[in-house]
């Protein structure tokens, strides 16, 4: 998908005055962020770290029996997601029909829609790609009986030939979709089985990141995730019991990206009468982040011991790079990098390493004692100690906290090898 298209000196990152080049020519300009080659702010990906990352969770499925369907929002990359595939995911997540159209135009096969299909314009989209495309596995969620006639109707005015595979969807009290409880899931499933053959029930989903314990506490949390994966796999029991299942293993999905060693421990033990496959949805284990999902994995080492023996854990292969641009008093320095190029809305960015050319020969850790206080649109505040070398055109990079929302900012993000070299580059579809 990406061999055809173009970018030149109008795309963020690619320096001034380049006439349009093909995407896959990018590694082949011999370009070097370090050199200053290209325009900043610039965001790479570390090609070292992705390649680990993706190992890692190859050696966690292994160890704990499932399957992963990564949540493409996280990248929307069509690139990435053919990588995670060519690393052994089951399939690929999304949110929207939007997101579906753009993997299919990439080629992606398999496709969970962890959302209720809803619309004419989007069932009939999903309806004719099937009937298109023999092929192409599609699954999508149900948390009401109006929805599944809603669906079930479409279908019966355009019918794509085989039945929609749903999934009935466990919510929480105060969240966001899904059941409330057991006696509302199962009142939709057997409206799944009523609509046989438009519609084929495959299992249970839920998303376990929107529980919240009473208490506030991480063990509370926890207590309470543990209730709700438990309360699936009831749905799922009763589901079997009445026999409302079509043909095939009963899927079990859950586990985004903060509790899956959780969703992996449960859901793989849930000991049901019948084949099942527990398919985790984690997205942003591929580039992992400097704060908030680094936090939370030393929380899942805590959980689970085990994953220490799976070699070193993920490591943050995103960063976005920048100059400073002023350092108008003592204890501040100005970049150039705002909220137009990063994530700030779980954490704000972390600076982690600088360079200054001509004096580095490889990035140095950042001084101790500087953080950023405050993002504009295209600035960042760095608090430093008055002491810190820091200075009018050095280049520094940042990490982040939660890589979805640093993603949608680049139409182009570039890999770099251990060296800064440019290897190649990533388009994204937001």
């Amino acid at each position: 998908m990406d061999d055809s298209l173009m970018v030149d000196g109008l795309t963020k990152g690619i320096p001034p005055g380049i006439q349009p080049i093909a995407l896959n020519s990018v590694g082949a300009m011999g370009w070097n962020v370090l050199r200053e080659d290209m325009t900043m702010p610039l965001a790479v990906l570390k090609r070292s770290a992705l390649d680990h990352n993706g190992r890692w969770m190859a050696r966690f499925l292994e160890a704990t029996g499932t399957l992963l369907a990564p949540h493409g929002k996280t990248t929307m990359s069509p690139a990435l997601f053919d990588r995670q595939l060519a690393d052994g995911a089951w399939g690929i997540t999304l949110a929207t029909v939007q997101q579906v159209r753009v993997a299919r135009a990439g080629g992606i096969g398999r496709i969970v829609l962890a959302n209720q299909l809803v619309g004419r314009q989007a069932i009939g989209y999903i309806a004719a790609e099937m009937a298109r495309d023999p092929g192409f596995d599609f699954y999508c969620l149900v948390d009401s009986v109006d929805g599944v006639r809603q669906l079930a109707d479409r279908l019966r005015t355009d019918p794509p030939g085989r039945p929609f595979q749903v999934m009935v969807e466990v919510g929480a009290m105060g969240g966001r979709t899904g059941c409330r409880t057991e006696e509302v899931a199962l009142s939709v499933a057997r409206a799944v089985k009523q609509a046989e053959p438009l519609l084929a029930l495959r299992g249970v989903e839920g998303y376990e990141g929107m529980v919240r314990g009473d208490g506030g506490g991480e063990g509370d949390r926890d207590d309470a995730i543990r209730a709700f994966l438990d309360r699936m796999v009831g749905v799922a029991a009763s589901c079997l019991r009445e026999d409302l299942f079509a043909a095939g293993p009963v899927i079990l999905s859950a586990g985004g990206s903060a509790f899956y060693d959780m969703v992996a421990g449960r859901l793989g033990t849930a000991g049901l009468p019948r084949e099942t496959l527990v398919v985790l949805r984690s997205g942003c284990y591929l580039t992992h982040d400097s704060k908030s999902y680094e936090t939370m994995f030393q929380q899942i080492r805590t959980r689970m011991p085990e994953v220490d023996g799976f070699g070193p854990g993920p490591s943050a292969a995103l960063e976005v790079w920048a100059y400073v641009q002023s350092r108008p008093q003592a204890d501040k320095a100005i970049l150039t990098v705002g909220k137009r190029d990063i994530s700030y809305d779980v954490d704000l960015p972390v600076p982690t390493l600088w360079f200054r050319p001509g004096l580095h020969d490889a990035p140095a850790a950042m001084p101790p004692g500087t953080a950023v206080v405050e993002l504009n649109d295209q600035h960042a505040h760095l608090s430093v100690p008055p002491e810190a070398d820091l200075k009018v055109g050095d280049m520094v990079a940042f990490g982040i906290s939660h890589p979805c929302t640093t993603f949608d900012k680049w139409q182009v993000l570039f890999l770099v090898d251990d060296r800064y070299d440019i290897v190649s580059a990533v388009k994204t579809w937001f």
